[in-house]
């Protein structure tokens, strides 16, 4: 299970500890957070304890309001199970108390200055790409027109140079040779690099490039979401071509499945510009429009028209 230090978050989001500094080398494993609302009042049926637990001004409001008996007795029920820390939002003061309980408990009591709405969604946001599953693969990771996609194909058979062409265009490199795919949710994939090839492209008889210094900063980017799976491979004479409408297959990465096309290489072929067809035929697709539909659909039309006659 992936996991990452308290004191990676302290360091990635300028937390002030206020508690707890011997403890910021805990791990957290869950990639959302948790305000304890409920569990101040006495329900505890479905806490996360092994969340990063949030205080916002509703809940430092609440507890400001209760007598030291009382105060000592809700943080204490919630202390006892040991969340990996506490984060106080909106730099909210007159937190004596609670320095105490995380004191004696060893848990780390951290403080921001942003309010709770947007520093929750911006830590859920950095939690869950970090401690994402993820694999790597041997391809190359672009965005064409938008479109993130995964060009694969075997050793030598031209991903790198095409990628070098699609660059040249004007579209944007994620990773090459080595792709790192994240699963962010059940239908959401992500492509980046493994951080020692960033920016980097390999073309044999040349060499290393380095894109963003060749072409500039817009020709790099760090991650994409994976829309399209395209496979590179040999031509097959025997194989059909010419088909108005492919029958569409997906390809399986970490459960979630991608459109796949195959794209047959031939002396000749624009290649760069069949991914740029693929990739603009998918979003239009998207949109809710399909050209082969309309081709039947007007054919069908002619037809209609000359029994009328």
């Amino acid at each position: 299970m992936k996991t990452i230090s308290i004191e990676k978050l302290v360091q990635e989001f300028s937390l002030e500890v206020l508690e707890g500094k011997d403890y910021l080398n805990r791990k957290i494993s869950q990639p959302r957070t948790h305000r304890p609302g409920l569990e101040f009042i006495g329900y505890f049926d479905y806490f996360p304890m092994e969340q990063i637990q949030i205080l916002g001004k509703k809940e430092i409001t609440y507890l400001h309001k209760l007598t030291d008996e009382e105060r000592r007795y809700h943080i204490g029920n919630v202390v006892k199970y040991h969340p990996p820390c506490f984060i106080v939002t909106a730099g909210q003061e007159g937190l004596t108390y609670l320095k105490q309980y995380c004191k004696e408990e060893r848990i780390p009591l951290l403080r921001t200055n942003e309010k709770s709405s947007e520093f929750i969604d911006n830590l859920n946001n950095y939690l869950k790409n970090k401690l994402a599953p993820e694999i790597a693969i041997h391809g190359v990771c672009l965005n064409v027109y938008g479109v993130g996609i995964l060009l694969r194909g075997k050793s030598g058979i031209g991903k790198s140079e095409t990628a070098h062409t699609l660059i040249g265009r004007g579209h944007r490199l994620v990773a090459d040779d080595i792709v790192v795919l994240k699963k962010i949710s059940s239908k959401t994939l992500l492509g980046t690099h493994n951080r020692t090839n960033k920016e980097f492209l390999a073309l044999r008889s040349i060499g290393l490039l380095n894109i963003a210094k060749i072409y500039g900063r817009k020709a790099f980017q760090e991650e994409t979401r994976i829309a399209l799976d395209i496979e590179l491979c040999r031509w097959e004479d025997n194989e059909l071509n010419n088909q108005l409408e492919p029958e569409l297959t997906y390809k399986d990465y970490l459960g979630v499945k991608i459109p796949h096309i195959e794209i047959q290489l031939q002396p000749g072929r624009d290649v760069a510009g069949l991914v740029e067809a693929a990739c603009t035929n998918w979003y239009l697709f998207q949109q809710g429009y399909n050209a082969a539909e309309e081709f039947f659909e007007r054919i069908q039309n002619e037809l209609k028209d000359q029994e009328n006659e």
